[in-house]
């Protein structure tokens, strides 16, 4: 009550923010299987209404349980900006508030960086598909950087010749 303080508690935790991209990166894939899940199997269907009728659940589906993690990240960043609009200038938490705000920052960018590269990998799976299965384009360090059509020229005649890239 004396000294009441958010920024130095923040700070030790926010790293430990960082293991939300992995379950960010995968979300869409989860959301999309218990979809399927409860659509194919009327038993799995019976359990998760059963539980989301409970009054634990707040009357909210497993798929708004599935979101919370991923809206948490940006909800303490916009929490935090706002404190630190309400704070005095000579508050004692200020510099450590602003630390865990730029940590949090941090964790919301690697979030986000796992997300895109997520999507990265997606679409070099679909040029994969297309292509017929090329196995040595489907690694790690691969990155799809652009495709498009282009217009070959022959060196014997000068001809255009359609043609359609992968970078």
């Amino acid at each position: 009550n004396v000294n009441p303080r958010l920024g130095d508690i923040l700070q030790k935790l926010a790293p430990f923010l960082k293991m939300y991209g992995e379950y960010v990166k995968n979300f869409d894939r989860a959301m999309d299987m218990v979809n399927t899940c409860m659509q194919r199997s009327s038993p799995f269907k019976d359990v998760v209404q059963n539980i989301q009728k409970q009054e634990v659940c707040g009357n909210l589906t497993l798929q708004h349980h599935m979101l919370e993690p991923v809206q948490r990240i940006p909800r303490y960043e916009l929490l935090l900006k706002d404190y630190l609009k309400k704070l005095p200038e000579e508050s004692l938490d200020r510099k450590d508030a602003e630390k865990s705000l730029e940590l949090i920052s941090t964790a919301a960018n690697h979030s986000n960086a796992a997300i895109r590269k997520m999507e990265k990998m997606h679409k070099l799976l679909e040029v994969y598909e297309r292509l017929g299965g090329e196995e040595d384009i489907v690694n790690p360090a691969n990155e799809l950087i652009k495709e498009g059509h282009i217009q070959k020229l022959s060196a014997k005649n000068g001809t255009a010749q359609d043609r359609y890239l992968f970078l």
